[in-house]
Order: structure tokens, then C-alpha cells, then sequence
């Protein structure tokens, strides 16, 4: 691959539609009706985006960890599907329970309305626009700092290791801004208030294997003492042996 044809797979895989709010109908929505927009808007889009489709379970999911207004009925009005589609942009970056820590803080905020938030998403598709630019120029960068050769394997796999790397460290930017600004409320106070239900089964799972992988090591180690402590006895055998020998020649 050369430059150029990296060119045309950066440009692709940046090429992701979003709804805006101007095209939800001024209409209250059924979910399907809300799907069928959303899948429509992706059609725009690379192909990449396809299997990447809003789904009933996630709206659900939403609807249960609190992140959108109680519908009434069965459809949606603009302000909650506002809400599906912020929630729908942000997840793939982070947790349900900070983007929940967000939307708290928007609502907090003095006579925020569906207004507020009309110009919230329409200033974050703005940005992400704008975004989506210099996402080329970061990585012409990246290869011309470097003196990078795309056309070579190594050079390549390095390229892609550089931009893992900066993409974590601007996720990391962003959660510790969330952490700062809008910290989450201890375990004791926060139960009924945060609800972060799938995080918590995370943080315990993670923590679970941590404490494994450390007993693992823990025996492994003293294993690895054993083995060694029977090498040097066996070899302070032997050479006992060569003195007794030594001393009977």
C-alpha cells in the first residue's frame, strides 16, 4: 500500500453519517420508525458502519439505566430521541456510567430543555465534523514525523501502533475530564443514583482476575523457587562428591 491508497482507507473508515436533528420529524416516533432513520442515515456512510445499526435492546437499555426521559405510550418525542442518538454516538468510546455522569450534568444545569440539548448535539456533530479533517492531517503527521514508509510491512504496523496509542491517550483525556468535572458518587450513596449496573459487574470481574492471575504467579514463583532450590542442592551434591573424590585420589 502507498500513500495515496492509505489516504482513500483513512477517508473511509472516517466516513460515518450521524442523524441531525433537523432530519427527526417533528412527529412523536415509534422505535421502529426510529431504527428505519437511523439505518437510512448509515446507508450514507462506509460500509464499515453498517453492522454498527441501533438495535430495540440497546434503546431498552437506555431506557433501564435511566439515561432517557420516561416515554409515555409507546413512541418517542424529539427530546428522547435526541437522547438514544447521544447516547448511541458516545458508547463506542465510553462507559454507559460516565455518558450517564454527563447527561446528569446537562440536565443539572439551569432550564435545560430539549432546546439545550437540540444545540448540545448539534454542536458536537459540528465539531466531530471538523474533527474528522484533521484526523488526515494527525496522520500525515505521525508518518512524516517519524519518517514512516507505508509501503513497508513494519512500517505500517508501526503506524498503526502509534495511532492505538493516540486514541487511547485522548480516551484517557476524556474520561479524566468526566473523573474531574463530574466524579461518580461512592458506592455507599450511589447505588440508586448511578445504576451502572454492567460496570460494576466489570470492575468485579476484572478485579476477580486480577486476584487470580496473581495466586497463579504466587504458585508459579514459589514452583520456580522449588525447582531451583532442588537444582542447587543437586549440584552441592555433586560437587561434594568430586571433593571426596578428589581427596581419595
Amino acid at each position: 500500500m502507498n500513500r495515496e491508497e492509505l489516504q482513500k482507507t483513512v477517508n473511509d473508515a472516517i466516513n460515518d453519517v450521524d442523524l441531525k436533528s433537523e432530519e427527526i420529524p417533528a412527529i412523536d416516533l415509534y422505535v421502529d420508525q426510529i431504527l428505519n432513520l437511523v439505518s437510512e442515515c448509515l446507508k450514507n456512510g462506509s460500509e464499515r458502519y453498517y453492522d454498527r445499526q441501533l438495535t430495540k435492546t440497546m434503546i431498552n437499555n437506555y431506557s433501564k439505566e435511566g439515561l432517557i426521559t420516561p416515554i409515555k405510550g409507546k413512541k418517542y418525542d424529539k427530546e428522547q430521541i435526541l437522547q438514544i442518538l447521544t447516547i448511541y454516538t458516545l458508547k463506542s468510546t465510553i462507559s454507559i456510567g460516565e455518558i450517564k455522569r454527563l447527561i446528569g450534568a446537562m440536565y443539572a444545569t439551569e432550564d435545560f430543555d430539549v432546546n439545550g440539548l437540540t444545540q448540545m448535539y448539534d454542536r458536537y456533530l459540528e465539531i466531530k465534523g471538523a474533527n474528522r479533517e484533521r484526523v488526515t492531517e494527525v496522520v500525515d503527521g505521525i508518518i512524516t514525523r517519524n519518517e514512516l514508509d507505508v509501503s513497508d510491512d513494519l512500517d505500517y504496523i508501526s503506524l498503526i501502533f502509534a495511532l492505538t496509542a493516540f486514541s487511547a491517550h485522548l480516551k484517557n483525556v476524556a474520561q479524566a475530564m468526566i473523573d474531574e468535572r463530574f466524579p461518580a458518587m461512592t458506592e455507599d450513596v450511589d447505588d440508586e443514583l448511578e445504576g451502572d449496573k454492567a460496570d460494576n459487574k466489570y470492575d468485579r470481574k476484572r478485579e476477580k482476575l486480577a486476584a487470580k492471575s496473581e495466586v497463579k504467579i504466587a504458585k508459579r514463583e514459589a514452583k520456580v523457587a522449588k525447582t531451583e532450590a532442588k537444582f542447587e542442592a543437586k549440584v552441592a551434591k555433586v560437587n561434594e562428591k568430586e571433593k571426596e573424590k578428589m581427596k581419595e585420589d
